[in-house]
């Protein structure tokens, strides 16, 4: 019963809600792009394309300095949420994508992340302004729940103890994580087994192990996060780059090849533009979590002196997602020859062209990179969830102990054994959470907004 119902909601959410139909080509519309992507395209004009504008202000944001207390920096911030962001969807999201859409499938992947920075930046903006004291962790928490029930209270026009919405919200939030646990596992202990012949029992234990020595202290996970998020994009970035700068020959022809697909100039190869958008959106959106609420828990821990600084960097760290990171990934594959990667999938495929380009280093180049990327969006999912179970639950050590305890027997049992139902509760949670913030973030938009234009007036005046 529970399953079907888990596998209803999953159709219903990023299954094709209709289908649009151009002559003899056609599309299928998942609600959650019907949702995000017009949100996305609302946000760039609301915020006068901030994410072009104030790109520059984006970096700058991230010099900010850390406070002597127990709150983040923005750079940490930034930490935290693409350690979440930089997971899985880069690796294995991105070869799904252009496997299933073909290469013009990249393309719409980059309009998704130039999106959805709006998106993010007013998510985050908004996570600022109604954080909170946390009397467990130090520092602030803070994220969509805590607006939402903000928002709530001043419809209602009265003090409340929660919010249904809220509590949806948090809820859906953390049964989403506990889903992602279990692809985590699952996907190191399938890529330690190809690079290194090694049992998945013995790689999970190992993975179990470190995440238990770091989530159940204190405040362990933003200093292991601070540690390793640098070193593994900046690891993955060097051997990404070096290889397309080893290939910059091919380079123009690959992205000819990019966006002639795009546009249904060539035929993909699942087939038709419709099959090239979506898969492209969707991976997108996964990959950038743009609107789905995930990131705001981390942004609003950071002390700075303005909100916008915060969103600003949040909206980055979609561009550094999307643009950089699953670029590489996606130009890693369309260098390699079809003869290498065309009958293969998803993490084979990735291995294989990397195994092409840099021999056996490049498969175990991929299980080490995959294990630090995945280990990370463990740690980062883990402190979004510390915000959702205090709202739920109170500012109560137990309750906390409790999810970290749960997740980690959720993260034990995935490198054991893959529970398709299991992981379409992740993309089930991710889901309702988009919908839950939406409801939200449209009527509360204005006070982002106001903030983004309160931020500009001091930049002019050289306050900031």
């Amino acid at each position: 019963m529970i399953v079907h119902i888990i596998e209803a909601f999953y159709r219903f959410l990023w299954g094709d809600l209709f289908t649009l139909k151009f002559g003899a080509l056609s599309m299928g519309i998942p609600l959650l792009v019907l949702l995000l992507i017009p949100t996305g395209i609302y946000f760039t004009f609301r915020t006068n394309f901030v994410s072009v504008r104030l790109f520059p202000d984006m970096v700058r944001s991230l010099s900010e300095k850390k406070r002597k207390d127990s709150s983040l920096s923005p750079l940490q911030t930034l930490f935290v949420s693409t350690a979440t962001r930089v997971g899985m969807g880069n690796l294995v999201g991105v070869v799904a994508a252009v496997s299933a859409g073909g290469a013009g499938a990249v393309f719409w992947m980059w309009l998704t992340a130039i999106l959805g920075s709006a998106t993010a930046f007013i998510e985050a903006t908004l996570a600022q302004i109604h954080k909170e004291k946390d009397p467990l962790y130090g520092g602030y928490h803070g994220g969509p729940a805590y607006y939402i029930h903000y928002y709530a209270e001043k419809v209602r026009g009265k003090k409340l103890n929660h919010s249904v919405i809220a509590v949806f919200f948090a809820l859906s939030g953390l049964l989403c994580w506990c889903g992602i646990s279990q692809v985590i596992s699952n996907s190191v202990a399938s890529s330690f087994e190809n690079a290194f012949n090694i049992p998945p029992l013995y790689s999970t234990i190992v993975l179990v192990i470190l995440g238990a020595v770091i989530v159940l202290r204190k405040n362990a996970t933003v200093k292991a996060l601070d540690a390793i998020v640098p070193v593994m994009a900046g690891l993955y970035l060097l051997i990404t780059v070096g290889v397309i700068l080893l290939n910059i020959g091919q380079i123009p022809a690959v992205l000819e090849r990019i966006f002639s697909e795009a546009f249904g100039l060539r035929q993909a190869v699942a087939g038709g533009i419709g099959a090239v958008i979506m898969n492209g959106v969707k991976r997108g959106l996964f990959s950038n979590e743009a609107g789905s609420g995930s990131a705001p828990c981390a942004a609003a821990t950071a002390k700075t002196d303005h909100p916008a600084k915060v969103g600003l960097v949040q909206a980055l760290g979609v561009f550094i997602d999307t643009i950089v990171i699953c670029s590489c990934t996606a130009f890693l594959m369309l260098l390699a020859p079809d003869e290498i990667t065309g009958s293969l999938a998803g993490m084979d495929l990735l291995q294989a062209a990397m195994g092409y380009h840099l021999g056996k280093f490049g498969v175990i180049f991929i299980a080490v990179i995959l294990w630090l990327f995945s280990f990370s969006t463990f740690l980062g999912i883990l402190y979004y969830a510390r915000s959702n179970v205090s709202y739920l639950f109170g500012d109560s050590w137990a309750a906390q102990t409790a999810y970290k305890v749960l997740a980690l027997v959720m993260l034990f049992i995935g490198g054991l054994a893959a529970y398709t139902i299991v992981w379409d509760l992740g993309d089930v949670g991710v889901g309702l959470m988009t919908i839950f913030n939406l409801i939200a973030l449209y009527p509360m938009a204005g006070e982002a907004l106001a903030s983004l234009k309160d931020y500009e007036e001091k930049r002019a005046k050289g306050v900031l």
